[in-house]
């Protein structure tokens, strides 16, 4: 099994609205709801792809019961903690005249101290149970900035493999425990190194700097160029097809999701880069965040490639 962590589960809400601005009135003919968060991203191809996976964090109020029943209308095992406050919307508003997208994210409920050390206790027992445990996205108020830390020093603890997809200062202080992979943006990992992100050559350095450093899957997308990627002390270069775009939002997420996917089948670092690009991408064809159709994985598989540089 899998264990993906969203501590600030949200419902994602999906408008298409043509021609959008700002100071109009819009009515949206076409909106879709889902399950969301990023790790909750990463469960869903988790599950597409045909793994076990187990989608856990903090929920709370009306929109916290959505989240668990969405999940479970999918097919998608939920086990999250409930807590007081109301959980987050997050809205995503795409215009598919102008091709733009605006996301407004709320802020979610506020952790007692309580919860978080009930969360801790939740991760050493489902970790105990899983290959990884996944931690993903931002923390809600009332967690400290090294909790994804203390979470990652649980999960290992179990015999679990960690991984981080978070920003700023959760995962300035998540490295800290070496999680075994990373997915910085090129500008986060070269602050991760006090190094420059003006050309490849300081991003390949931090990247090496990373690996040598203890975290031994480093990965770096970089959209529609492909990735950057250090896989056990090795450097990889990533190339996509170009598609057709029709929704970018959770395409990082669904790239995790086939690495870490790949890593449990015990792929190589050529096989797990190139189902995560695959997943990345085919997320991008899909109309809501975290969601992939497997044939189109499979038709990408076939054009992605990967380079060993060293």
């Amino acid at each position: 099994m899998i264990t993906t962590v969203t501590l600030n589960a949200a419902i994602d809400k999906t408008y298409y609205i043509p021609g959008f601005g700002s100071n109009a009135l819009y009515r949206a003919d076409e909106t879709l709801a889902t399950a969301g968060g990023k790790g909750i991203n990463v469960a869903r191809v988790i599950h597409a792809l045909g793994e076990e996976v187990t989608a856990t964090g903090f929920v709370a109020g009306y929109n916290g019961m959505a989240i668990v029943d969405m999940l479970r209308q999918e097919g998608i095992q939920a086990d999250f903690l409930s807590v007081s406050g109301e959980s987050r919307l997050c809205l995503n508003i795409i215009d598919p005249v102008g091709g733009s997208q605006t996301e407004l994210l709320e802020a979610g409920p506020v952790i007692t101290p309580e919860a978080i050390e009930a969360m801790k206790a939740k991760i050493e027992e489902l970790a105990s149970r899983s290959s990884h445990v996944v931690f993903s996205g931002s923390m809600p108020k009332g967690c400290d900035t090294d909790l994804y830390a203390n979470l990652i020093q649980i999960a290992r603890s179990q015999g679990a493999i960690p991984i981080l997809d978070t920003s700023g200062d959760a995962l300035i202080a998540g490295i800290q425990s070496k999680p075994y992979l990373i997915k910085p943006n090129e500008h986060e990992v070269t602050k991760l190194t006090d190094g420059s992100a003006d050309n490849e050559d300081e991003i390949v350095r931090a990247v090496q700097q990373l690996m040598q450093d203890g975290i031994s899957n480093v990965i770096i997308s970089l959209g529609e160029r492909g990735a950057l990627a250090g896989c056990d002390g090795r450097l990889y270069g990533v190339s996509i097809p170009r598609v057709e775009a029709v929704n970018a939002v959770g395409s990082g997420d669904s790239m995790v999701a086939g690495l870490v996917v790949a890593d449990h089948r015990g792929c190589s670092p050529e096989e797990r880069l190139k189902l995560g690009a695959a997943c990345g991408t085919a997320n991008a064809l899909m109309p809501s965040a975290g969601m992939v159709k497997l044939s189109d994985v499979e038709s990408l598989l076939r054009d992605i490639q990967v380079t060993c540089f060293s």
